[in-house]
C-alpha cells in the first residue's frame, strides 16, 4: 500500500507546502472528524468540492480513512482515521505527543459526532474571521481535549484549546483561549460549575511527590505556567436551544462568576465570556456578541 508520506523520487526537492492528503489527515488527527464540508471550509474553501473529496476517497481505498452517514442529513459523511491511519499521523510534528484515539468502526464513530462536529464548526466560525480580518488562526490552531491536572488525581478536560494572533499594521498580538462548546445535553448548574474547574486550574500549584518532597522545593507559581505565558481567557459557546433558554444558562454563568469567590477572583484576573454559536456564524467572533460574565455590554471576544 502506497502512503500520502511517501516522498518524490530522488532528484526533486520536497515542497515545503503540506500535500492536501497530509493535511486532511492532520486535520483528521487534530479534529478527530469533520465532513466533507467542513474540511473543504477548513483547507480549501475557494477550491471545488472535489479538490477535497477525491483525496478522501483516495485515502480510504488505502485504508487510511472511513466515514459514517449521518442521520437526516442528505448522505452527509463524517470522516475519521481508521486505525492504520491514526498509527500513521502519530509522529506528524503538529500532531507530536497528541493521543490519537482511534476510531474503530462506524458506530464509535456515531456517538462522537454530534459534539465532536459541533466543536469543529466553532472552529470554523473563528476560522472564517481570521481569513477576512487577515489575522492567524489555521486548521491546526484549534486543538480539542485538552487535559489539565487540579491535584489529588482530579483533571479538567476543555472541549478546545484555541490559538489565535491578532495582526496589525505595526503590530502582532498573541491571544489564547479555553474554549467550552455547549449543546445544552447537560443542566445550567452543571455547565457553570465548570467555572470552578478552572478557577482551580488557575489557582492550583502543583506539588513535589514522593522522595522528591523533601530534597527539592516545589517551582514557585500557578502550574499552569508550564505551558501559557498568560491564562487563557474562557469562552463559553451555547447552541441546541432557544435564544431565551440560552440566555437563562449565560445568566447562569454570570451568577456563578459573581457569587463564588474563586471564579469571582479568578474574573478579576481572567477575560470570561459566553455567545451563542448562532451569533457566531452570523456576526462573527470579532462581533459584539460576547457577553462579558462579569457583566456588560456584548463585545468582541478580543475586548472582553
Amino acid at each position: 500500500m502506497t502512503t500520502p508520506f511517501e516522498t518524490a523520487s530522488c532528484g526533486h526537492t520536497p515542497s515545503p507546502v503540506e500535500p492536501l492528503p497530509h493535511q486532511l489527515l492532520a486535520v483528521l488527527g487534530q479534529h478527530r472528524m469533520a465532513t466533507t464540508s467542513q474540511l473543504h471550509d477548513l483547507l480549501r474553501p475557494d477550491a471545488a468540492r472535489q479538490t477535497v473529496s477525491a483525496p478522501l476517497n483516495k485515502l480510504r481505498r488505502d485504508g487510511l480513512v472511513d466515514y459514517t452517514v449521518l442521520p437526516q442529513s442528505n448522505r452527509t459523511r463524517a470522516w475519521y482515521l481508521t486505525g492504520e491511519g491514526a498509527r500513521l499521523v502519530r509522529d506528524l510534528p503538529a500532531l507530536r505527543g497528541r493521543p490519537p484515539y482511534p476510531i474503530t468502526s462506524a458506530t464509535a464513530a456515531s456517538l462522537k459526532t454530534p459534539h465532536t462536529l459541533t466543536v469543529l464548526r466553532t472552529h470554523l466560525a473563528f476560522v472564517a474571521d481570521a481569513r477576512k480580518r487577515g489575522d492567524e488562526h489555521g486548521h491546526l490552531d484549534w486543538t480539542p481535549e485538552v487535559s489539565h491536572p487540579l491535584g489529588d488525581g482530579e483533571k479538567i478536560i476543555t472541549d478546545a484549546l484555541m490559538h489565535y494572533t491578532l495582526t496589525g499594521e505595526d503590530r502582532r498580538t498573541k491571544l489564547r483561549a479555553f474554549v467550552e462548546v455547549d449543546r445544552t445535553t447537560m443542566s445550567s448548574e452543571r455547565l457553570a460549575a465548570k467555572l470552578i474547574e478552572y478557577a482551580r486550574l488557575w489557582s492550583y500549584e502543583s506539588q513535589p511527590v514522593g522522595r522528591q518532597r523533601s530534597r527539592q522545593p516545589a517551582v514557585p507559581g500557578a502550574a499552569w505556567l508550564r505551558w501559557y505565558p498568560v491564562f487563557p481567557r474562557i469562552l463559553f459557546v451555547l447552541t441546541g436551544a432557544t435564544p431565551y433558554v440560552l440566555g437563562n444558562r449565560i445568566s447562569d454563568l454570570q451568577a456563578m462568576t459573581a457569587q463564588h469567590p474563586l471564579v469571582a477572583t479568578l474574573a478579576r484576573q481572567v477575560p470570561l465570556g459566553a455567545a451563542t454559536l448562532d451569533d457566531l456564524e452570523l456576526q462573527g467572533p470579532t462581533g459584539d456578541v460576547w457577553v462579558p460574565l462579569t457583566g456588560g455590554d456584548p463585545k468582541p471576544w478580543t475586548e472582553l
